[in-house]
């Protein structure tokens, strides 16, 4: 026998009990429905037949006070038209007997209508007033009275048999009502015994091989089914059997494999030189060297792998974590500045982080590689190259200012006339003087930055005093290359608190890279505006505008687009963006090739801090 029909079966008590109280609630429904019929077929059509007879008698009663009054006419067409309807109820009374005594009411009745007749046609003869009258009061109103008496009569057996009914019919619907409520509940009851006993037994041998699943799970290889069943739990118990089998021999076989491939995969992370942690999908440790257990403090077997480890690094581990199992692709650190010092028996060490996305079979994501490499030393030779470029830029400093004056005393003829070739050599000189000052400044600027000096002084500004005077500062350049410059500034809500000479710096680097890179003609306009955290400046321009490609570079040191205009080091937009970032700010730039390009940079309303960059 099937499971599916084991399981029909089980419900079969219950079925047959729903069946049974269906059964008797529609058996008690049509009792107290036809009650309910009977009350209207015996009594309602009597009550109807008197209450109307009693209409009809009181009308031709005023038919006759017509003819008392001498509107005769009025009267006897009243009376005609109601005596038919008197009559016609009657009939239905006397066809509608039901009630004791009733039989005797309508004789009654019927004796006294047809006294009434007799008297009102009599009445109607009659042609004086006070003959009408006197035979109103002596005769016709009494007949009046004892008919509309027999009618109430009627009226009066039918209601209270009507009450009656209606009481028993009360009285019955309580005890169906009752007798229902009890059969449900003893049918429900006994119905949901014999289901569940019937369904226990059906599934007794699912919960033999539900057991036995979890033991195969919790690494028990020997557990075995043993069901006596031909349907499907039976066959379901054999397939399980010889699944156990196949893994238990799968087990013997590739064991040793296994676990040789788990040596071969500790020993590989066990000989990098670097930290390796290792996250599972959920964040959680995994796998660690050797070199992260004694650097860092992890233990894989403690409760908290990562509470040894120190919090300046735990939270960069935390940070790049999340970035890989976002979904967000590996995390490349984008300088030296990124490193995180650690306290070892050799001294500081400087750690870059790097992390790399684990990738399973089908190409999901499973896990998280960090990589805490060790830059010590190439953090020191980084150092040694930014000490290098701000010593050779500062010996370059004294000589250059006096190769400029030089030349400048020589172009504007105060040692002696020059001629035409010689002014143009020297001017070309001079414009060479003056591109490598720039870009000695640069570095300066850079190297102070990079070596933590950059310091700020926060103090209130007036934007739009900033924004002209930066305007002011490269207006000259602007006039020589044929390029026109705008400023706009909007009312700020609130004071904003920044350090302005190196906003200043910021601007002026920001406006030169623009009139560099935009054609005779063109226009550069400098807007600043009300931003979310403080104050948004942006310089657009009318120029080449930058491909697509180089726009994420934009901001890296020494870096220039290929094939752009020379004049610069690359370090222009390099110095904005420490200026943003020492503020707190941020920088950006949108562009479009042969459109132009809009370089913005983000100042808040209050610097983080006076410190460095």
């Amino acid at each position: 026998m099937t499971l599916r029909t084991r399981l029909l079966i089980a419900q079969g008590p219950l079925a047959l009990a729903l069946a049974l109280v269906g059964g008797l609630a529609v058996v008690t429904l049509a009792d107290v429905g036809k009650s309910g019929e009977r009350i209207l077929a015996d009594n309602y059509r009597s009550v109807l037949a008197a209450q109307r007879m009693k209409e009809a008698i009181e009308r031709i009663d005023s038919a006759a006070l017509f003819l008392l009054i001498g509107e005769d006419i009025r009267g006897v067409s009243q009376a005609t038209e109601n005596r038919p309807r008197f009559e016609s109820e009657l009939k239905v009374e006397e066809q509608n007997i039901t009630e004791p005594g009733e039989q005797e009411a309508a004789d009654a009745l019927r004796r006294n209508w047809t006294d009434y007749q007799r008297a009102f046609d009599a009445f109607v003869q009659l042609s004086s007033r006070e003959q009408r009258r006197d035979r109103y009061v002596q005769v016709l109103s009494p007949a009046f009275v004892r008919v509309k008496d027999s009618a109430d009569s009627i009226l009066a057996i039918n209601q209270d048999a009507m009450v009656q009914r209606s009481e028993q019919l009360r009285r019955k619907g309580d005890v169906a009502r009752t007798l229902t409520v009890f059969a449900v509940l003893g049918a429900l009851l006994a119905g949901l015994l014999a289901s569940g006993s019937l369904v226990t037994r059906a599934l007794r041998p699912v919960g033999v091989l539900g057991q036995a699943v979890r033991r195969l799970g919790e690494g028990d290889l020997d557990t075995r089914v043993r069901v006596d069943d031909s349907g499907e739990i039976g066959q379901l118990a054999r397939d399980f059997n010889a699944m156990a089998d196949s893994l238990r021999s799968y087990r013997q076989s590739s064991l040793g494999e296994l676990l040789q491939a788990q040596a071969s995969a500790q020993a590989a992370i066990d000989s990098l030189p670097d930290a390796v942690l290792v996250f599972g999908a959920d964040g959680a440790l995994v796998n660690a060297n050797r070199i992260a257990e004694a650097l860092l403090g992890v233990r894989l077997d403690a409760e908290a792998p990562l509470a040894p480890m120190p919090p300046e690094v735990r939270a960069v581990v935390d940070r790049v974590r999340s970035h890989v199992l976002a979904g967000e692709g590996p995390y490349v650190p984008r300088g030296f500045d990124e490193a995180v010092l650690v306290s070892s028996a050799d001294g500081a060490l400087a750690l870059l982080p790097r992390a790399s996305p684990v990738l399973g079979e089908e190409g999901g994501l499973i896990g998280a590689t960090v990589v805490l490499q060790d830059v010590t030393r190439l953090r020191r030779f980084d150092e040694l190259k930014n000490d290098l470029v701000a010593t050779v830029a500062h010996e370059f400093r004294t000589p250059l200012t006096s190769l400029r004056m030089a030349i400048h005393l020589c172009v504007e003829g105060a040692v002696g006339p020059v001629t035409e070739q010689q002014l143009d050599l020297l001017t070309a000189a001079r414009d060479d003087c003056e591109r490598l000052q720039r870009i000695v400044d640069d570095l300066l600027d850079l190297a102070r930055i990079r070596a933590g000096l950059l310091e700020l002084s926060p103090a209130a500004v007036d934007v739009a005093a900033l924004v002209e005077q930066a305007l002011a500062d490269v207006r000259a350049a602007a006039e020589q290359g044929g390029v026109r410059l705008e400023g706009q500034s909007e009312t700020l809500a609130e004071p904003l608190v920044a350090d302005r000479e190196r906003l200043a710096l910021a601007l002026q680097n920001l406006l030169s890279n623009a009139i560099r890179h935009t054609a005779r003609d063109g226009s550069v306009v400098l807007r600043a505006a009300p931003d979310e955290a403080g104050v948004r400046f942006s310089v657009q321009d009318t120029g080449e505008g930058i491909p697509k490609e180089y726009l994420p570079r934009l901001f890296d040191r020494f870096f220039r687009v290929p094939g752009g205009q020379g004049g610069s080091a690359g370090l222009g937009l390099s110095i904005v963006k420490d200026v943003a970032e020492a503020h707190g700010g941020t920088v950006g730039v949108e562009s479009v090739p042969e459109q132009g390009s809009t370089f913005w940079l983000t100042v808040p309303a209050s610097p983080r801090g006076a410190g460095a960059a």
